[in-house]
């Protein structure tokens, strides 16, 4: 490693992405540090439970110098070691701040502060087997349990509290460990967000970075509407129309709000990839004056030959290229292909992208698929080589009920595939594009509400069955990938973007 290289140093913060997970914010990862050869990158990988992670799906490249992995689920597992009866004041401290977090309004800044001060280490901090195995921690647990809990038993609480806050400590002891270090960048809030806050609280002279692809607490929302392992009576939600949330539910909603607000407090420059996710960070307690926008870029190189591949027919396959996922809303997607056979008997609908994430809902996707007939149309090819697989498309579909800026859209436009996507995001902008950049191309697709199968299936077969509008919307998605989400664009954005973090010359 070149002496140049070793004083331009980036410690990325990654959440349950990159190397072991493949998507679109792990692409995104690869292809920044691929893109900035000139600078050194060190990983701390945050993950769940280690078994749900394998190998690294990604080769590292030369300028990786380590990469670092911890697991969540590690932090409950201390041992209790001697007696412990714990430090009833400290623990009134964290339960004073606590209580303030739960008005609607959240935590002041000082208050903030005052929390990154106590979990990242100020001398005067509770101890992570004190947390779990101290009496003082049962007496403030079944205390609050008390005070606040109606709707829940015990034993739910009590793990609930457990797993919500042992993290807390292990991140601490994390940000002990890295020490000095010139640039942080974090790709979420999260605890991986948290983690960059506290090394920005012990090194205040450090720069933190803040990237948001989606926006974490707004995902984690929907995630823990849908999550089956909360128990709680009563509890009923229908996206975006009403939400009926027990207090475990909404205890860890409340948590995930506010290590986003520490966050976005602590960083020194908040990225978003558009415009509308922006004005969402601001409205959730990030200063305006330190947000700004960077959209993702594609490499058109990488997609030419796909470009050049693409047969004189339009074939009809439709791409659905993501995780199989709750967010990803594949169902829609399978429920659109019965529509679409319904009126182009030989369409396939081809489901690229990992199951085992959750397997319980890539099953069910499976069943559904067997339950409405289409075993012979839509299938499951898991992984795939995406360049390669763009020219026996006709069209790529995306309809989840949430995303940032999706790379597969810019992937599709450069290899000449029209997209229908639903309104979430910026997947309007990409297809219709953006007024405010004076974009007045055109439409590169279609955009259709979210769950709806009836509206994502006309869109697909009036582009499939209509060359002109085909062909149309083709031209246009190439124009603008390549006028406004060339890679080089956001590379010399970050170039920027680091060198001004850094104190480093461009």
């Amino acid at each position: 490693m070149s002496e140049t290289a070793a004083t331009k140093r980036v410690c990325l913060l990654l959440e349950g992405t990159y190397p072991y997970v493949r998507g679109g914010v792990s692409s995104w990862v690869h292809q920044i540090i691929q893109g900035l050869p000139e600078l050194t990158f060190d990983i701390i990988f945050i993950g769940g439970s280690r078994e749900h992670y394998g190998a690294p799906l990604y080769e590292l490249p030369a300028n990786v110098d380590q990469v670092q992995t911890f697991y969540l689920a590690d932090s409950w597992q201390v041992h209790k070691g001697r007696r412990r009866f714990g430090t009833a004041k400290r623990f009134a401290r964290s339960n004073d701040l606590h209580e303030r977090f739960k008005c609607p309004e959240g935590a002041s800044a000082d208050e903030l502060a005052e929390l990154l001060a106590l979990v990242a280490g100020d001398g005067n901090t509770i101890d992570h087997t004190e947390f779990l195995h101290s009496r003082a921690a049962w007496d403030s647990i079944t205390s609050s349990y008390e005070s606040h809990c109606t709707d829940a038993n015990f034993l739910n609480y009590f793990w609930t509290v457990r797993s919500m806050h042992a993290p807390i400590f292990m991140l601490a002891k994390i940000a002990r460990q890295i020490g000095q270090v010139d640039v942080v960048h974090s790709i979420s809030t999260g605890y991986a967000g948290l983690l960059g806050a506290m090394v920005k609280a012990r090194n205040p002279q450090c720069s933190y970075i803040l990237t948001e692809h989606g926006i974490y607490t707004k995902e984690r929302k929907i995630d823990l509407a849908q999550a089956d392992w909360i128990s709680e009576p009563g509890h009923q939600f229908d996206i975006g129309l009403t939400e009926d949330f027990g207090y475990l539910r909404r205890l860890w909603i409340r948590f995930y709000e506010q290590i986003g607000r520490i966050t976005y407090a602590a960083a020194d420059q908040i990225i978003a990839l558009y415009g509308g996710n922006r004005d969402r960070q601001v409205a959730d307690g990030a200063q305006r004056e330190r947000t700004k926008v960077v959209p993702n870029g594609i490499s058109l190189a990488r997609y030419a030959d796909a470009l050049d591949k693409r047969p004189q027919h339009i074939p009809p396959v439709i791409g659905f290229v993501g995780r199989v996922v709750p967010i990803k809303d594949v169902k829609t997607f399978v429920r659109a292909m019965r529509a679409v056979v319904n009126a182009i008997p030989d369409a396939e609908g081809w489901i690229v992208g990992p199951t085992e994430e959750d397997q319980a809902y890539a099953d069910e996707c499976a069943a559904l698929v067997d339950g409405l007939g289409l075993e012979n149309n839509v299938k499951f090819l898991g992984f795939q080589n995406v360049p390669e697989m763009m020219p026996k498309l006709g069209l790529m579909a995306l309809t989840s009920i949430s995303e940032a800026q999706p790379l597969v859209l810019l992937e599709a436009f450069a290899a000449g595939v029209p997209c229908v996507a639903t309104d979430v995001g910026s997947c309007r902008e990409m297809i219709d594009g953006a007024p405010e950049e004076g974009d007045d191309l055109g439409s590169a697709g279609a955009v259709v509400g979210i769950g709806s199968p009836q509206a994502t299936a006309s869109a697909c077969v009036e582009l499939l069955t209509n060359e002109q509008s085909w062909h149309a919307a083709q031209a246009v998605g190439l124009a603008r990938v390549e006028q406004f989400y060339a890679e080089g664009l956001m590379f010399d954005r970050y170039r920027s973007i680091y060198a001004e973090a850094g104190g480093w010359p461009e």
